[in-house]
């Protein structure tokens, strides 16, 4: 069960716990992947077969390897009522939220009469990778479809893993609503690499987004550079900000939340009351009792989180900048005034009412975010992860003239003497 420290030394051995969860290991499984991601390169479809027999469906074929619209809206329309209503109701507020992230081509003239710009272009085809087996994911599909369709993206495909040609209609009804260009029944190390490559039912993709298993991981490192990737994820977490305003049974749930996630998932609250921190590890054994998760969070609430007690909320904040979590929950009175002093988390929630679990669906920011300390440098999924930026020079004779003497310099400095002459001979026109 989770437990409570405050000794400086514990404190640091946490932190060396938390360092090593990242580190995609690849141990017995890169050549494995290696070999799948070569053989999908060399022989496409015949290779995606193979596979897909071997790992998900023995009754697998190509030609009924796509997912219909109609088999998508009838996934939909099996749907209850309530549920449906959810769905649209989260896919319109993501949508509504990556909207405001959308930006145009621009251009200005500067002082010497320079016209210069960038000009916005969408990604022609993105790959969307979703989980598939046992669990099914159609917050997944909303989180990474929707940015893409709002970036202006041409063609969005996603591949999902079909146990025995199986797809949970969840899934299915997420791509509907999303209105994704085309859906194939394929997972794995395979699936990346036929979307890397390119076969011939499965159009080559520019980059490729969304989580996986470590054999995905491994794929998707290796064809990074033949196209783009989002990130490497890691295991979930969260981190908890709290003082004595914070709700015991709000935070303990919301830590319960995230540890309920993977075995190696980690909830770690920084909070500031000795004597409530007691009370939030009491709550959670209770809420721990009652769950149908408690193999995973054996090993979560164990091996990957902590209640640590500090002395103040600079102290806390000092932490949780160092851990530069996923998800940050505010549990603290005047919580907006801790925002400014965060550098580093991936989402923040502020307030007592900001549940994590509500950015998981419905509040509207994506729920694909930086892991494992990335939030460092690592930004969540977004409309730009879906765009290129070209820049625009145009130069008339009069400003290459103010210019080709400075240029004639600066490329000599460098004794690149053919870049002098390219901005000098203008001078001489």
């Amino acid at each position: 069960m989770i437990e409570i420290i405050s000794d400086k030394e514990k404190i640091e051995e946490y932190f060396d716990v938390l360092g090593t969860r990242g580190s995609v290991n690849s141990g017995p499984y890169y050549d494995t992947v290696k070999d799948i991601v070569e053989d999908i390169a060399r022989h496409g479809d015949e290779a995606l077969a193979k596979y897909t027999k071997k790992f998900d469906d023995p009754d697998f074929e190509i030609s009924k390897m796509e997912v219909s619209r109609d088999e998508q809206k009838a996934a939909y329309d099996s749907l209850s009522e309530d549920v449906k209503r959810v769905l649209i109701r989260s896919k319109e507020r993501v949508y509504s939220y990556h909207a405001h992230q959308k930006r145009e081509t621009w251009e200005y003239e500067d002082e010497i009469g320079a016209k210069l710009g960038q000009k916005i272009t969408p990604l022609k085809r993105v790959g969307v990778y979703v989980p598939g087996g046992k669990a099914a994911y159609p917050s997944s599909v909303l989180m990474n479809i929707l940015p893409a369709k709002v970036a202006g993206v041409d063609e969005v495909t996603m591949v999902t893993p079909a146990v025995k040609g199986y797809i949970n209609p969840l899934v299915l009804a997420a791509a509907y609503v999303c209105e994704v260009d085309h859906l194939y029944k394929v997972g794995g190390a395979q699936a990346i690499a036929a979307l890397a490559y390119g076969t011939k039912t499965i159009a080559q993709v520019d980059k490729i987004v969304g989580p996986g298993n470590i054999f995905v991981a491994l794929a998707k490192r290796q064809v990074y550079g033949l196209c783009g990737i989002d990130s490497i994820a890691g295991p979930s977490e969260v981190c908890v900000i709290a003082d004595k305003t914070a709700h015991a049974k709000f935070v303990a749930a919301d830590l319960l939340a995230q540890a309920e996630h993977d075995p190696m998932a980690s909830s770690t609250l920084f909070i500031t009351d000795l004597e409530l921190a007691e009370e939030i590890k009491k709550e959670l054994i209770n809420f721990y009792n009652i769950s149908p998760r408690q193999a995973i969070l054996d090993s979560s609430l164990t091996k990957t989180s902590k209640i640590i007690v500090v002395k103040d909320l600079d102290e806390a904040v000092m932490y949780t900048n160092r851990l530069a979590p996923e998800h940050l929950e505010i549990a603290t009175d005047n919580a907006r005034d801790l925002v400014s002093k965060v550098r580093n988390a991936g989402a923040i929630f502020i307030g007592h009412y900001s549940a994590e679990a509500y950015g998981d669906y419905m509040a509207g920011p994506n729920h694909v975010l930086p892991t494992c300390g990335t939030a460092r440098f690592f930004s969540p999924l977004g409309v730009d992860d879906f765009i290129k930026k070209t820049s625009l020079i145009e130069f008339s004779k009069e400003t290459a003239l103010k210019l080709c003497d400075d240029v004639d310099v600066f490329a000599k400095e460098e004794g690149l003497q053919m870049h002098a002459l390219s901005a000098r001979i203008r001078k001489e026109d």
